[in-house]
């Protein structure tokens, strides 16, 4: 494999660690029902405040793939990749002149908490890492994200409500 000192510039190197994005949003039942609609996933813990409460809930919780769209706003067409995504928190800002193409590799999440209807949800977006890797068709690099969702409980204190680790993968 290629020397990694070659593939990824000292600035990029230096970034690992550094919060590219922070955001913040409300949990809106009516939002996340429809969301959980649109999707197909009519579980009932997402629609029914009584059957949430029989299964140890306070009420009707949030679909937990759905906590993104809280701190994410809304997109407009004309901003959005070719293959319709975001592309990622500043991810411009990740300069990796020889592997300038970018896609979307996967995602790992961890969940701690449900999120309710009026919950305060931030975000914080960091470069988790990059690693160059070989593979069939050549040289490439995966950036990893990693974002942390956070709730103000009750008392003020913030508690982690997930964590996900976003992979892109950098081709030349």
């Amino acid at each position: 494999m290629t020397d990694e000192s070659s593939l990824i510039p000292e600035e990029a190197v230096a970034a690992i660690g550094s919060e590219f994005r922070r955001a913040a949003g409300t949990v809106r039942k009516t939002e996340f029902q429809r969301w959980a609609s649109a999707v197909n996933d009519l579980n009932p813990l997402y629609f029914d405040d009584d059957f949430a409460r029989q299964m140890g809930y306070r009420e009707a919780i949030a679909p937990p793939m759905y906590l993104p769209y809280v701190t994410t706003g809304i997109s407009r067409l004309n901003t959005l990749n070719p293959d319709g995504s975001r592309g990622g928190a500043n991810e411009s800002d990740i300069r990796l002149e020889k592997f300038p193409r970018r896609v979307a590799g996967g995602e790992d999440w961890t969940f701690f908490h449900p999120a309710y209807d009026n919950d305060q949800i931030s975000s914080s977006r960091t470069l988790h890492d990059l690693r160059p890797k070989q593979g069939r068709s050549g040289t490439f690099v995966l950036i990893l994200w990693r974002t942390v969702y956070t709730r103000l409980s009750a008392d003020d204190v913030e508690e982690e409500v997930a964590v996900s680790v976003t992979t892109h993968v950098a081709r030349p």
